[in-house]
């Protein structure tokens, strides 16, 4: 092994109860998370966001790879392009790619092909798996589990923008290959998905939905 091991720092030995108290106040903080549609055009420090950028990027990954890139697009003409062409493909799916199934599982969100917020939101970052990595010399390396590293990296990014006091929604036009155009990637990279953030508009209301309890979403076998 040529990784240098250095010593684990700032790991809390806490006991149960303390344990106990983090988790439960953690999940209250997060679970008034909610996707949101409508953004407050107000300006958000690009410091803020870098900070988001670099929780995420704590993220772990298939043999440390950090198959991620996340490009960040402020208020600007890029963003109309983004909105035109996401909303092309957006009439496209609702017109005639979407199953019948597929519109009525959406039809409580109250979503159609406009996607105003691409254009409202102070930021809307575009996250990229990278399929391979390219070193200086131009040699191709091969990026293992690069989605699901990039998933877990997502996760975490929506969850620090949270914690920031932003609001996000995520956003998967398909197909995404314009992304790289408008957001000069290399060809070894995919969208992924985009995410948008910034402060909610005053007022905004979301759809009443519940998550799913803990015994549908857990078991534990002994």
């Amino acid at each position: 092994m040529n990784t240098k091991l250095v010593p684990l720092k700032n790991i809390e030995h806490l006991n149960n109860e303390e344990m106990e108290l983090k988790s439960r106040n953690f999940y209250e903080t997060m679970k008034q998370r909610r996707t949101v549609r409508d953004f407050a055009k107000k300006d958000i420090s690009r410091s803020i966001i870098d900070n988001c950028i670099l929780t995420a990027g704590t993220a772990p990954s298939g043999a440390n790879m950090q198959p991620w890139h996340f490009a960040i697009s402020g208020y600007g003409d890029v963003r109309k392009v983004i909105r035109q062409q996401a909303e092309k493909e957006e009439r496209e799916f609702y017109k005639s790619k979407a199953s019948a199934e597929w519109l009525k599982a959406l039809e409580p969100l109250g979503t159609d092909a406009n996607k105003e917020f691409l254009e409202t939101a102070p930021y809307v970052i575009g996250v990229f798996v990278k399929n391979y990595g390219i070193l200086p010399d131009g040699t191709q390396v091969k990026h293992y589990y690069a989605t699901e590293s990039v998933g877990i990296a997502t996760g975490i990014l929506i969850t620090a923008l949270h914690n920031a006091g932003m609001v996000t929604l995520t956003h998967t036009p398909s197909p995404m290959g314009f992304l790289n155009k408008i957001f000069k990637r290399p060809k070894n990279e995919r969208p992924f998905l985009l995410l948008v953030t910034g402060h909610a508009e005053k007022d905004t209301q979301v759809p009443d939905i519940k998550k799913f309890p803990l015994s549908r979403i857990s078991s534990y076998i002994d």
